[in-house]
């Protein structure tokens, strides 16, 4: 054993040397990558750069900059870098079909950044989810919903598919649907409606709110109560206006009708 120690020290000695060597070069490549990612955020804030971008930078820059290292601590280790593209070669077929879910999610990333249906920070409608943009990374989006569920959707899925950005034009109509008896009066509903939305908080005042009469169905007669809300506070005020509508019509005597149902019984 010390024999075999004796012929191998000097091969010993640089092995041990090259591992604090990538040891050192780990720890110091991963300080300087935070470093170099502050440095360039805050190049791109001072040139108005918006969030989205930036954090889609950020991410991507922090991939390619934690390969290089990887690659430079291997190295260091005696591993040929070659070995790597001819690893990859000898199993690029295998490798291809491995990465291509994540190539096209990485594909996808790129064409969310130039052609910009969403930013961060907007409420979407995507793959039948609904919630605020929290952040846009290399291979999917996050998205908060209003359960405060936090959805990771590939940024493939959400290229080739529908994206409703409800955000887009800022503010939101609501539309909340009231059914009364055919025996109510048109006008006095109206107004009960109208009283019964006014003053919720989160109703934004213009557009003022607006009741129209929608249809004439089998058993009742429907309006539609027209409000305008944020993107933030639309169940809020949708379920403040459908509770103060219940009441006010309970307290004007106007029936909302319900189905009924007629037993005949035959001796």
């Amino acid at each position: 054993m010390v024999g075999f120690f004796e012929k191998h020290s000097d091969k010993i000695v640089d092995f041990a040397v090259n591992i604090f060597a990538a040891l050192a070069i780990l720890i110091i490549g991963l300080y300087a990558i935070r470093i170099i990612l502050k440095i360039m955020n805050k190049i791109l804030v001072s040139r108005s750069v918006d969030e989205t971008l930036r954090r889609f930078a950020h991410n991507l820059s922090g991939w390619v900059l934690k390969i290089m290292l990887f690659i430079a601590v291997a190295s260091k280790l005696g591993v040929e870098t070659t070995s790597f593209a001819a690893l990859i070669a000898a199993a690029g077929l295998g490798v291809g079909f491995a990465l291509q879910g994540a190539l096209g999610n990485l594909a996808g990333g790129v064409i969310i950044m130039l052609f910009r249906p969403f930013k961060i920070g907007d409420y979407i409608d995507v793959q039948g989810e609904e919630g605020f943009v929290e952040d846009i990374q290399i291979f999917s989006t996050i998205i908060r919903t209003f359960r405060n569920k936090t959805i990771y959707i590939p940024n493939g899925a959400l290229s080739n598919g529908n994206i409703i950005n409800i955000s887009e034009k800022g503010n939101l109509r609501l539309d909340v649907e009231i059914g009364v008896d055919y025996a109510s009066d048109i006008k006095q509903t109206k107004e009960v409606l109208i009283r019964a939305v006014d003053g919720i908080e989160g109703l934004l005042p213009t557009p003022a709110p607006s009741v129209v009469l929608t249809e004439l169905a089998d058993s009742s007669i429907n309006f539609k109560v027209f409000l305008w809300v944020t993107p933030e506070t639309f169940y809020s005020v949708k379920a403040a206006a459908i509770e103060n509508c219940k009441i006010a019509l309970d307290k004007a005597g106007i029936e909302i009708p319900y189905p009924h149902q007629v037993n005949i019984s035959k001796n």
